[in-house]
C-alpha cells in the first residue's frame, strides 16, 4: 500500500505567517538565517530521497500499467479517470496511485527549493549591514514573512 504524502511534506503553519522579531545585533540575525538555511537543507535532502524512492516505485507501475495496457488491448489507459476531486481549490486524490504520489513531492521540492533559494537571496542581501558590528545601542526589528527577513528596522535604545 502506498504512503500518499505523509505529514513532513507539508510546510508548519508557523513557516507561512508573518512574524515582528527583536534581534540586539546583526549576527543574531545572519546566526538564525544560518540555521534556517542548514534546517532547509536538511529538509530538502530528505524530500530528494524520498522523492528517488517513489520514482523508483512510479516506474515499476508504468511498467505494469503498459504492461495491462498490452494484454487489455487498451491504446491508452492514461484517459482513464483519474478520480480527482476539486473543492474549493482543494485537490482531493481518490485511489491514489505512484504517479500522484511524485508528482505531489516533486512539487513540495520545488516548493523547498525556491524557500531555499529565497533564504539565500535574504543572508546575501545582509551581508552589507556586517560592517554594523558595533550595536550596543542598536536594536533590529525584522519583519519576517515565512521566516525571511523582509524588512529591518534599526531603532536606537
Amino acid at each position: 500500500m502506498l504512503n500518499i504524502i505523509s505529514t513532513s511534506l507539508i510546510l508548519d503553519e508557523s513557516e507561512m505567517s508573518v512574524a515582528i522579531k527583536t534581534y540586539h545585533s546583526i549576527k543574531e540575525i545572519t546566526d538564525t538565517m544560518d540555521k534556517e538555511i542548514a534546517d532547509s537543507k536538511s529538509k530538502l535532502g530528505n524530500y530528494l530521497r524520498r522523492l528517488d524512492d517513489i520514482r523508483a516505485f512510479a516506474e515499476k507501475s508504468r511498467r505494469i500499467r503498459e504492461t495491462v495496457m498490452k494484454l487489455t488491448g487498451k491504446k491508452n489507459l492514461q484517459n482513464e479517470t483519474l478520480g480527482e476531486i476539486d473543492a474549493e481549490g482543494l485537490k482531493i486524490i481518490l485511489d491514489a496511485n505512484a504517479f500522484h504520489e511524485l508528482t505531489a513531492i516533486e512539487d513540495a521540492v520545488r516548493s523547498h527549493q525556491e524557500y531555499l533559494q529565497v533564504l539565500q537571496r535574504a543572508q546575501e542581501a545582509l551581508k552589507p549591514l556586517d560592517q554594523l558590528s558595533d550595536t550596543e545601542g542598536l536594536e533590529f526589528m525584522v519583519i519576517e514573512k515565512r521566516r525571511v527577513p523582509q524588512r529591518i528596522l534599526i531603532k536606537t535604545i
